[in-house]
């Protein structure tokens, strides 16, 4: 008798549940706070400047989008610089980001901490904040190494919980929206290249997370044909929304800049106390959601470079009865909630931009090889002008690389460095 074969990842998630994923990676604890920041360094341009990044990181999403009509394989960013440019491109890409991705879950307990000590203050001290932080990031660890079918169902649940409030606070608030206030204000210099540039840098962050849904591909129905329908349905409904929601805060809310909960704030205005409280629990389950496609999509990364022969044999592992790589889901929780509890994800956290960009740098540079590799690839996404979008994606993204600050920059060329060191050292059964 045969022996029998190695337990599989499980083909579950369809084309509306991935859509839905995507939708929960990208809008997170951002557009609570986007409004203000956004109104301090672009003052009456807020609004074009977020259209604007809409329009741009249209570029980046269109990028994976033709990338993931080539593959089947879970990996994402990782996969496509590997199979472009090598083993060792594609292992520092998938390094990066999977420190982003623990960084950011450590991040964002501690986030969600915060907002649920607004109407819930024994939640913002000691023993409280623990147990918050312990207990989103082992319910978020639980749910996923129960199956992908659960925490691709609980992302979309989460994504329509922090919808609503969203689409409540513009409802509403575009019958007392003042265009006159809205579009009043400072006007910034537009030769202050640092300002340009930080608040490009927010605008991007304020748009990232598609980066991470092609990596969960193995667990997809058809990768190939709904991850590039999921990104670009994505990014259109997402810049709507911050689009709408930018014209509202800035049409009801004088001085939002100095706001520290602009949409609360704003929404108590025109709709009470309980329309802000409505905003305040929205923002409680933007974080959450936006955590739990944290905790679903970083262990792919780290199942991925672990199949290919970098750390420990283990991680590879697809469980048998779950179908999931629960190792490696249960490693990052692990991780994630030391750093949440020590304080230490501060410093990693502020990799998470230079990071992201080593992964669309990568991207957008690995469409250039891979679009002449599998030209004829039948279903394959072919971009309208051949080259000339994944050119100007990657010319922007070295750009914003540039007008990082320096301290940024050292800091990911040394996790850059720990990672070669990583990719000296790997195991002897590593696949050929």
């Amino acid at each position: 008798m045969s022996a029998p074969a190695d337990p599989q990842l499980e083909r579950a998630v369809s084309r509306w549940q991935i859509v839905g994923l995507s939708i929960n990676d990208v809008i997170g604890s951002g557009i609570y706070l986007l409004p203000a920041a956004t109104v301090a360094l672009l003052g009456p341009f807020s609004l074009w400047g977020v259209v604007a990044a809409g329009i741009v990181v249209a570029l980046l999403v269109l990028c994976y989008a033709q990338a993931a009509s080539y593959f089947d394989e879970p990996g994402g960013s990782y996969l496509y610089a590997r199979e472009a440019f090598g083993r060792f491109a594609g292992f520092e890409i998938g390094w990066m980001i999977w420190l982003t991705r623990i960084s950011s879950a450590a991040a964002l307990s501690n986030a969600l901490a915060d907002a649920v000590a607004r109407f819930w203050p024994w939640a913002g001290h000691d023993l409280g904040r623990v147990a918050i932080i312990v207990v989103s990031l082992g319910f978020l660890t639980a749910v996923n190494v129960a199956g992908v079918r659960s925490a691709a169902r609980t992302g979309v649940i989460l994504v329509i919980g922090k919808l609503v409030p969203l689409l409540l606070f513009v409802a509403i608030g575009a019958f007392y929206v003042d265009m006159d206030l809205a579009f009043s204000g400072v006007r910034p210099d537009p030769h202050d290249l640092q300002r340009m540039g930080e608040a490009a840098l927010l605008l991007l962050y304020a748009y990232a997370g598609f980066e991470n849904i092609p990596a969960a591909a193995g667990e997809y129905k058809n990768p190939r044909r709904d991850i590039p329908f999921a990104l670009i349905t994505m990014i259109v409904s997402v810049t709507v929304i911050y689009g709408a929601v930018q014209l509202v805060a800035q049409g009801t809310l004088a001085n939002l800049a100095a706001s520290p909960t602009p949409l609360a704030d704003a929404a108590s205005r025109f709709g009470g106390e309980a329309l802000a409280l409505i905003l305040t629990v929205g923002a409680t389950i933007s974080i959450l959601g936006t955590n739990s496609n944290t905790m679903m999509m970083g262990p792919r990364f780290l199942f991925a470079l672990a199949r290919d022969g970098y750390g420990p044999k283990l991680l590879a592992n697809v469980h048998p009865r779950f179908r999931t790589p629960a190792a490696a889901i249960v490693t990052q929780g692990v991780i994630a909630l030391a750093l949440a509890l020590s304080g230490s994800f501060v410093q990693l956290a502020l990799l998470s931009m230079t990071t992201r960009l080593f992964a669309y740098i990568g991207t957008a540079a690995a469409v250039l090889v891979l679009a002449r590799r599998f030209r004829d690839r039948p279903g394959a996404l072919k971009l309208p002008g051949g080259p000339l979008i994944p050119v100007l994606a990657l010319l922007l993204c070295v750009a914003l690389f540039v007008s990082a600050s320096w301290q940024n920059i050292a800091a990911a060329g040394i996790a850059f460095a720990v990672g070669a060191v990583i990719y000296l050292l790997p195991r002897k059964d590593r696949p050929a």
